[in-house]
């Protein structure tokens, strides 16, 4: 639901050490497909990236994702290792290991993608928004005093667009990165709020079988840390990319 700006905070308190860039994803902010909608997918948007990379003959860096963008960076750390020698993913998983699991959750994506295309119909989106922070992965995300602004940017979104970024890249149409995950090589920091129960529950798994991973709890965060506790969050990404 984000767009670039997301971690504007967050790049704040970073850009005194770090080089920051920062990227639309298919579906998101002002990023154009021109191509089939093929191009919505994991693994196209992942090669898309390196191409980007590529051209800004930035041949390796660090790597930050939050949530969908936690699960592309995965995708990116697992298939494109030399690339990414330290990745932080927020609130990600390695998506769903049955077949069965993901046939179910393209079906509820299906739903939302329906819900979020008549959004737009009924120029209600801001109404879809707010349902959607209902969720209890969000927390009290709804009474954080910035809230409204987080709301700012994702109403900047086109409904449209994120229904087909939900149909070709959601959770249960990206493929399981479970197993792969097994033979990680890069040092990966899996971050995650302690109101977060489920996202809890995903990555001390993810902790348990990934070689090189530290897991990293937030207190009173819920999903979107950066959000809730930029401060903690960037105060972790230092520690880790600096030891």
């Amino acid at each position: 639901m984000g767009n670039s700006h997301e971690f504007d905070e967050a790049i704040q308190l970073l850009k005194h050490n770090f080089y920051c860039l920062k990227v639309d994803l298919p579906g998101h902010g002002n990023t154009k497909v021109l191509g089939s909608e093929d191009s919505y997918t994991m693994a196209n948007t992942a090669q898309g990236l390196i191409e980007l990379l590529d051209n800004l003959q930035i041949h390796q860096c660090f790597l930050v994702g939050y949530s969908m963008g936690g699960r592309l960076a995965l995708y990116l750390t697992l298939y494109f290792p030399h690339r990414f020698p330290k990745v932080i993913l927020e609130s990600a998983s390695p998506g769903l290991a049955t077949a069965a699991e993901r046939q179910e959750r393209m079906k509820r994506d299906g739903q939302i993608a329906r819900k979020l295309e008549r959004s737009l119909e009924k120029n209600d989106f801001i109404a879809f928004l707010r349902n959607w922070y209902q969720q209890p992965i969000f927390g009290n995300i709804k009474n954080h005093p910035h809230f409204q602004h987080l709301l700012k940017i994702r109403i900047q979104n086109n409904p449209i667009e994120l229904a087909k970024s939900l149909r070709l890249m959601g959770t249960g149409c990206q493929p399981s990165l479970w197993e792969k995950l097994k033979d990680n090589s890069s040092d990966l920091l899996l971050i995650v709020g302690k109101n977060d129960e489920k996202f809890i529950e995903i990555n001390q798994k993810m902790a348990e079988i990934c070689q090189h991973c530290h897991l990293k709890i937030v207190s009173h965060a819920s999903h979107n840390i950066h959000f809730e506790k930029p401060k903690d969050f960037v105060e972790n990404i230092k520690l880790f990319l600096n030891a």
